[in-house]
């Protein structure tokens, strides 16, 4: 299937024409994010909890650690979790306050987690989590050891259900305030790569490798 099946729980009904379902637009906004919100409940308590992840096919997966109070009650309990990503990518400012908005890509994902114990799996991807942060970096590195991954857990989530809203474009205004001596449009936002900046401990003679120029 080229699309999510649209559920109770994933169909947009405020501004329907937002709602994005196809698997190529919700793939591609969880790809380029670099991290999501984690949402559960538990013991009658509301959480939130940021964290990276990556995707690999249908399912996301996050890791932390095994003494993590979260990641404990998701991997014990099998509670339901809900799994948000946004992309902010403008300001759009229109003529009058109540039609202020943003441009933006989010994607929310509904799941039952559970624990990956595979090693060669986990090795997999802690390599897609790595290149997705920093793409050549997994050749370079260290990698776990056994009493690292002992203190870690990796638990995946298959998408169940999911569904993506978009809005691009300019600012929509009432008819009547186009006519207005206000400035309206679009203020692009981008987040972006810098210079790197070098750990003062940095061994001398380790160059910047390629793939940071």
């Amino acid at each position: 299937m080229s699309e999510f099946p649209i559920t109770p729980k994933t169909k947009i009904t405020r501004l329907p024409k937002r709602g994005v379902y196809d698997k190529e637009t919700i793939y591609a906004i969880l790809d380029e994010a670099l991290f999501c919100t984690v949402a559960f409940a538990h013991a009658g308590q509301p959480f939130q909890i940021p964290t990276g992840f990556v995707r690999i096919d249908d399912i996301l997966y996050i890791h932390g650690s095994v003494g993590s109070h979260y990641m404990r009650v998701l991997a014990s309990q099998k509670v339901p979790v809900s799994i948000g990503a946004t992309l902010i990518d403008g300001l759009v400012l229109a003529r009058s306050a109540f039609h202020h908005s943003v441009n933006y890509r989010s994607v929310v994902v509904f799941s039952t987690g559970h624990v990956v114990n595979d090693a060669q799996q986990q090795d997999n991807i802690l390599q897609a989590f790595t290149e997705k942060i920093c793409p050549g970096r997994w050749q370079d590195v260290r990698k776990p050891t056994a009493g690292e991954w002992k203190a870690t857990m990796v638990m995946a989530f298959p998408m169940e259900e999911a569904s993506a809203k978009v809005r691009t474009g300019p600012p929509k205004d009432d008819e009547e305030d186009y006519g207005m001596n206000v400035w309206a449009g679009v203020v692009p936002l981008a987040l972006r790569r810098e210079a790197p900046v070098t750990d003062p401990d940095l061994k001398k003679g380790v160059p910047l490798p390629d793939y940071l120029k």
